[in-house]
């Protein structure tokens, strides 16, 4: 009989090692799903509080569960060890492909978090009790906890900075169940003296089979995941990529190019023109000399295609979150050839950085400030929609000068409409707002601000403006009569009342909530 005492107090930094790399691969797969929960659900902040709660939550109750495991303790270990490696390198897998035949996949994430709390809630507790025989209480408990906790602020450096940017969500899950797996076989290896022979008969086929899964997953996941990524569009998907900050996707119909950002469309090579045109041309000629202007967002640059059509314009800097998005703007054929290259002109320059934390330590003054981010469904992104942040637009710009912003639906998101337009004219401006129908997008609208405005009707001002020398494809004299018309002010919210909607700031970050709860049932 092998004394497992004696072999384990030679063995115990296995299990510190062991319990490190649960700690790495907890906390990357509380990350990858909350990524994916983001992705597929929306809401990035509660996706996150709800994914990560709960599996705090689970790893409670695997600590409560596993005072009812005794007897072959390190068997029970390693069996935890090998099912943890597998549900964390097969989840994303098992997501996509249920996205493609049911819209329960929301209910799976969740339930895969609790199943990898639960696992990992059990694995804890055992090490430590594993643990005892070699040391006293007070050094096995802190020793332990201690290499959990180093494993999970590595698993955090690595998501951030090689599995999310590099390995993508394709590939980082098999990177963490291949090191579950390896410590396990590692422990086995140098324990091996201590299992039986019939417990040495079952960990020879069971490490195998996990080992064969495992690699033939890794070259299994493309075509899995871009099969259940498909099943979310109606088109054909020809370009995929999960960033660091979002998931950018292109499809494509007959002659026609969709442009998605974490499954939300910003736009459509057919009709385009019909937001971009309003976003840019009535604040371009609303300025009397526009020479500096700033775009935030916009990396498909659209946008800067259209402000490149004034002979004034002498820089133009686009602050966008994304490298990848602004070198799809560059480099992708299907985005440079709609933009008209325009991301390459000389007088665009690019930084890559947060508008709102650039924005409140640029230097620079503006004519005109273009603000073409996603809609404000989220607090990070309706930060950028905030009384603070149209303050500091209100700082950078010259005297005259001009900001629009697109402002979402004002039909369909009435309240979010009204409340960008009010958090606008709180900060300074003299505002009005557009509205136009945009085919694939439905109805659109933007919020128009200018500093120190000599006009005292900002509305009837657009509505005399004309574009006779600048080359647009749909806005026009005309045009300018329908996108600031918007008959009597009724919405179809019947609970409407504009006085009751409140300014959106930092602190009371009202207007994603007026988002989210806007009349899109209508749509």
């Amino acid at each position: 009989m092998i004394d497992f005492k004696k072999v384990f107090s030679k063995k115990s930094t296995l299990l510190k090692i062991a319990i490190f790399a649960t700690g790495f691969s907890g906390v990357v797969a509380e990350y990858i799903l909350s990524t994916l929960a983001t992705y597929f659900l929306g809401d990035s902040i509660f996706q996150w509080i709800m994914i990560i709660s709960l599996m705090l939550f689970s790893m409670g109750l695997g600590s409560r569960f596993s005072k009812f495991l005794h007897n072959n303790l390190l068997n029970k270990f390693l069996l935890i060890e090998f099912t943890l490696s597998l549900i964390v390198a097969f989840s994303p897998l098992i997501i996509y492909l249920c996205a493609a035949y049911t819209e329960a996949y929301g209910l799976l994430i969740y339930l895969i978090a609790i199943a990898i709390g639960l696992l990992i809630g059990l694995e804890v507790p055992l090490v430590i009790r594993i643990n005892n025989d070699f040391e006293d209480l007070r050094f096995n408990i802190s020793n332990i906890l201690e290499n959990d906790y180093y494993g999970s602020l590595l698993g955090g450096v690595f998501f951030a900075f090689i599995g999310l940017p590099l390995l993508g969500l394709m590939y980082t899950p098999f990177v963490l169940g291949l090191a579950n797996f390896l410590v396990a076989c590692l422990l086995i290896t140098l324990l091996w003296k201590a299992f039986s022979t019939s417990q040495k008969k079952k960990l020879v086929p069971i490490s195998s089979i996990l080992f064969i899964l495992l690699v033939g997953g890794f070259f299994i996941a493309e075509p899995i995941i871009l099969y259940g990524e498909q099943s979310k569009y109606q088109d054909k998907v020809v370009f995929s990529k999960q960033t660091a900050y979002q998931k950018i996707v292109i499809t494509e119909w007959k002659d026609d190019f969709w442009l998605y950002l974490n499954g939300n469309q910003q736009l459509c090579s057919r009709d385009e023109v019909m937001y971009h045109e309003p976003l840019v041309h009535p604040a371009m000629r609303l300025h009397p000399h526009p020479q500096n202007v700033l775009v935030l967002g916009g990396g498909d640059g659209c946008a800067v295609r259209e402000i490149l059509k004034y002979a004034t314009v002498e820089k133009i800097k686009l602050i966008d979150l994304d490298p990848e998005m602004t070198r799809l703007g560059k480099e992708n054929n299907i985005l440079s050839q709609l933009n008209n290259n325009s991301l390459n002109n000389d007088k665009v320059e690019i930084v890559n950085a947060d508008g709102y934390e650039y924005l409140t330590n640029d230097k620079s003054s503006y004519d005109v400030i273009i603000i073409d981010l996603p809609d404000p469904r989220t607090i990070e992104l309706s930060r950028l929609y905030s009384f603070e942040f149209y303050k500091t637009c209100y700082r950078v710009l010259r005297n005259r000068g001009v900001i629009v912003t697109q402002a979402g639906s004002p039909y369909f998101a009435t309240k979010a409409f009204k409340c960008i337009e009010k958090t606008m004219k709180k900060a300074g401006f003299n505002t009005a707002t557009l509205h136009n129908q945009v085919v694939t997008m439905g109805e659109w609208g933007w919020s128009l601000g200018q500093k120190q405005s000599p006009y005292d009707d900002l509305s009837s001002t657009l509505k005399n403006l004309n574009f006779n020398n600048i080359s647009t494809q749909w806005i026009n004299h005309e045009a300018m009569s329908l996108i600031t018309s918007f008959g009597k002010n009724t919405y179809l919210d019947k609970n409407f009342e504009a006085r009751k909607i409140e300014v959106n700031s930092i602190h009371n970050p009202v207007l994603y909530k007026y988002y989210l709860k806007g009349n899109w049932d209508l749509y």
